[in-house]
């Protein structure tokens, strides 16, 4: 067992050997800290390290034995993965990072001790409670009051207090029913009532999001950081600077062509941009960029990591379990619209790099494709088996452990990419570890839940939401919208996506939009909190690695992304992007004039087609873009023959300026 460290990079890729890093490992860490509330873990070390590492291993051999041979009854499974979190947390996350220690003291052992009793509380009494008929004793009252804080504490250390925040006054909300006004009234619960509900039952902490936690989403990270062991990251980078290092602008499309690839195993916007971005933001640098722009492409291409298939953010699995759906179908549904997210980022910075005559690479910094794929080629095996498995009808717990016994035997034929006895521990630990965050967001998420299934609050909310539209489909939009990236800037995805899906998208499915529509709208809008200001975690952690203004890159980047605000409107008029009761020829349609509409407004954002552009011609050009949204037939054809116009301006302008420049030479 090696000594813990923060978390694993990729090597440097082909390329940048003669690029200076932004910042060293050393201060990626703090920059993590800052804006990752998940990197605020002690450093532990000696026999401390070691108790954590056995409690680590032991929580994943847990999740990947039931995960093999059957699960649990589900508040079992949901109650010891809980006591395993719980105990993780409190022994390696601080009361106060400031001035914290990374040494533990006798008590924190008997706290995590205390915590990890509190959480198999369930599993110890399941017989005797499960019999009880809701006739708890005072002492289940007790241990559930006790359990409900220490899980709203182990939020408050690894995910924020913004969430903890939401949580309590939801739970509030259960207790002070009667003195709301209007429509949120109730009739108010008892503090007992409450805490029964919350942690004797499968409605609250141990509820559906803590349930997918322990069937799905862990297996899953498990994956991911199998996965990352053997090199694919470094691999897909490689492979990002073979295709598009030469092209104007080169380093900056291989940030967002290696960010959709990471993606595709990876649903961490921050680790991806702080991962990725420590090589790929000094190349745009180098080569011209602006610190903000060159952070900003980073943070959006790394954000959009969450909504590329087959692996997604957690969230996605929560999805498939709310609305009823097989996984797959969501990542079917996510496949159109996440290439249209990273083409609409594609766009803008190839229009940038053109506006600011910005060169590639040079070949000699250029890795050969035919290369890179021929040595590591079976690093992809993993992700194929995974991807075929699910597409068969498999659970995606079955799928996940399959495909991390593949990465195991896939990284068997190169020694760097080799995995020990002691390396497969290593990422059991850090899997553990890994899944920390996601498992106390997901019981922190199940209080809400609980309290819109006490109360009824989420049928309530959709209703006044529609009311307040006027029955207005986009004004319903556009409250959802807002309202679940107001939420993002304190929370998790998970815990956003399941707050809003309780209490708006109801209200668009009541307007006639398909339910995986508008679940997936709530989704994609909770992932772009990421990137758009005044808090944008992955942003602030690219400006920090570029030496740039944290507020600035979080504009820039809110602008590159312009797709991820646009195409959620897309598919929410027109469900066939998702796939949802289309032909082939129609989706053929609906694509074309969703990426001509993604260029219209990618060259209205930066100002640039052949040539700058006058205001004038940014508006036709966005004027473009938004008709293109609608699917009707007489949007589609006014957007097209805006755009025609644009391009007609933006070609009469460049050869204006290009006779003038020729003039001028003769002269």
């Amino acid at each position: 067992m090696k000594e813990q460290e923060a978390p694993r990079y990729p090597e440097r890729p082909a390329g940048t050997a003669d690029v200076e890093p932004a910042v060293t490992e050393a201060e990626l860490n703090e920059i993590l800290k800052k804006v990752d509330k998940e990197s605020t873990f002690r450093r532990l070390a000696g026999v401390q390290r070691q108790i954590v590492f056995l409690v680590a291993v032991g929580f994943s051999l847990f999740q990947v034995y039931t995960g093999a041979f059957g699960m649990l009854a589900a508040q079992k499974q949901r109650s010891i993965h809980l006591a395993f979190a719980l105990v993780l947390v409190y022994l390696l996350y601080p009361f106060r990072v400031k001035g914290s220690s990374d040494r533990l003291s006798w008590y924190h052992y008997v706290f995590a001790a205390f915590a990890g009793f509190i959480g198999l509380y369930m599993t110890l009494n399941y017989t005797r409670i499960m019999e009880a008929g809701g006739e708890y004793s005072q002492m289940d009252y007790i241990a559930g009051a006790i359990g409900t804080l220490l899980t709203l504490e182990a939020a408050r250390r690894v995910v924020g207090l913004p969430m903890v925040i939401i949580a309590s006054t939801f739970l509030l909300y259960a207790y002070f029913g009667p003195y709301f006004p209007g429509f949120m009234t109730h009739r108010g619960y008892s503090i007992e009532r409450i805490v029964s509900h919350m942690y004797f039952t499968t409605e609250g902490i141990l509820g559906i999001p803590l349930g997918v936690s322990a069937s799905f989403i862990f297996l899953f990270i498990l994956f991911r950081t199998f996965l990352d062991r053997t090199g694919i990251a470094k691999l897909f980078i490689d492979i990002a600077n073979s295709i598009a290092g030469w092209a104007s602008g080169g380093p900056a499309k291989v940030a967002v062509i290696s960010s959709a690839l990471e993606g595709t195993y990876s649903g961490s916007s921050v680790a991806n941009t702080v991962g990725s971005g420590s090589f790929t933001i000094p190349m745009m640098k180098k080569l011209g960029y602006r610190p903000e722009f060159a952070g900003a492409v980073e943070a959006s291409a790394s954000t959009g990591g969450q909504i590329m298939p087959p692996i997604m953010g957690a969230a996605a699995f929560l999805m498939a379990e709310f609305i009823g759906i097989p996984y797959i179908e969501i990542a079917k549904a996510a496949a159109i619209p996440a290439c249209l997210y990273f083409v609409g980022v594609l766009i803008e910075v190839h229009l940038e790099a053109k506006r600011c005559g910005l060169r590639g690479l040079s070949a000699e910094e250029i890795p050969r494709f035919f290369s890179v794929v021929k040595r590591r080629l079976h690093l992809f095996i993993p992700m194929v088996v995974l991807f075929y498995i699910l597409i068969e009808g498999y659970t995606p717990s079955f799928a996940a452990l399959m495909g991390l016994l593949v990465a195991i035997i896939a990284g068997l034929p190169l020694k760097e990419t080799r995995m020990g006895f002691v390396d497969i521990l290593n990422a059991l630990e850090a899997g553990a570890r890994g899944a920390l965050g996601v498992a106390i967001a997901c019981a922190t998420a199940g209080i809400m839940v609980g309290v819109v299934t006490l109360t009824g609050i989420g049928l309530k909310m959709a209703g006044g939401l529609v009311d307040l539209a006027g029955g207005n489909l986009l004004l319903s939009l556009v409250f959802t919208m807002v309202a679940s990236i107001i939420l993002g800037m304190g929370v998790p995805t998970t815990a956003t996506y399941v707050i809003c899906s309780t209490i708006a998208a109801p209200a668009l499915v009541l307007q006639g939009v398909p339910v995986l529509a508008a679940h997936m709208f709530v989704f994609y809008f909770g992932i772009v909190a990421d990137i758009t200001p005044p808090v944008a975690l992955a942003s602030y952690a690219a400006a920090s690695i570029a030496r740039a203004n944290p507020f600035k890159t979080a504009l820039e980047s809110t602008k590159l992304a312009i797709g991820a605000v646009i195409v959620p409107y897309m598919f929410c008029y027109n469900p066939s992007l998702l796939l949802i009761n289309t032909t082939a020829v129609q989706l053929t349609q609906n694509l074309i004039t969703a990426s001509c509409g993604m260029f219209g407004v990618g060259a209205a954002m930066i100002g640039y087609c052949w040539t700058n552009m006058h205001p004038v011609e940014r508006l036709i050009f966005l004027g473009a873009g938004l008709m293109l949204i609608d699917p009707a037939t007489l949007s589609d054809v006014t957007g097209l023959g805006l755009l025609a116009l644009g391009l007609a301006l933006q070609w009469r302008r460049k050869q204006t300026e290009l006779a003038a420049s020729q003039a001028a030479k003769g002269l």
